[in-house]
This record gives C-alpha cells, sequence and structure tokens, in this order.
C-alpha cells in the first residue's frame, strides 16, 4: 500500500536565508543545483550534501501549531525550504521524486533542532517530531516554482 500514492502534491511555498540564522524569505521560485542546492541559501555553500535542500508538508503545519497553542504557523519560522501538500512526504524520503522539472532524492528525515523553541515558543523542539518534513538532494537541477507538482519518479 506505502508504494501507492494515489494522486501528486503541489509547492505551496518556497523560502531560504542567505544566511546562517538569517531571517527566511519567501519567493516565488528558486533555482536548485546538484550538490548545492537552493542557489544563493546559505546551505548552498557546501558541505551538508544530505540538506541540499528542505521540505516540509503542509498539512503538518496545522499539527504543529496546535501543539504549540497558536492558530496557525508561518512557514519561515521552521526553517524549511519548501511546503508541499497533497502527498506524503514521509514516504518519499528514500525515493526520486519530481518536482516541477526538478528531481531531488529523499536523504532521510529533517530533524529539529534548538531553533524551533525559539522560533515557535516553549515546546517547539517537541511539536517539530514526526514533523520537521525531509531532507533531500538535487539529482537534476533547475527551477521550482509556488504551483509546481510533486510526484514520485516510476521506479
Amino acid at each position: 500500500m506505502e508504494e501507492q500514492f494515489p494522486r501528486n502534491g503541489r509547492v505551496e511555498w518556497i523560502g531560504g536565508a542567505v544566511e546562517r540564522k538569517g531571517e527566511m524569505v519567501s519567493r516565488e521560485e528558486c533555482c536548485l543545483e546538484p550538490g548545492v542546492g537552493i542557489d544563493g541559501e546559505h546551505h548552498a555553500s557546501g558541505g551538508e550534501t544530505h540538506r541540499e535542500v528542505t521540505l516540509i508538508q503542509h498539512e503538518h503545519l496545522g499539527a504543529v501549531a496546535s501543539l504549540t497553542g497558536r492558530d496557525s504557523v508561518d512557514p519561515a519560522l521552521l526553517r524549511r525550504n519548501i511546503v508541499v501538500s497533497g502527498i506524503n512526504l514521509l514516504a518519499l524520503q528514500e525515493r526520486t521524486f519530481r518536482l516541477g522539472d526538478v528531481v531531488l532524492e529523499g536523504a532521510g528525515p529533517c530533524v529539529p533542532c534548538e531553533r524551533m523553541e525559539q522560533n515557535l515558543g516553549v515546546g517547539g523542539y517537541n511539536a517539530m517530531h514526526g514533523h520537521g518534513g525531509i531532507c533531500a538532494r538535487v539529482v537534476s537541477g533547475g527551477t521550482v516554482r509556488v504551483g509546481d507538482v510533486v510526484s514520485e519518479l516510476t521506479r
């Protein structure tokens, strides 16, 4: 059953920070490069090849908000690069998938850091457990835009 995806997802939000611990800035599109990640984003300086891009599932934003006593959560506070809806990201964490024309390979879960306590308040770190999304490597680069389709590649 977990091998089947009944429908594709959608890119809902894109963001990045140009410096470590810098403000996350929302964008309508971004350029992804293999071995680099998001062009201009601070992780693009290299080193963390498993974390070229981070993704979180839109459906989990409500759970994080609820667990931290908020009505909603601004995706920029969660320090993830791309928010997607309509597809199970956790099932893609060890698969190859497509965002628009870009091909990514899931590299495992994106675990929360101490910034979640700072950004979300007390309990923010724990609220992100199981809802932190995934890290991915860029296999084939290109431009990702808000509204692009998210789909698993056929094995």
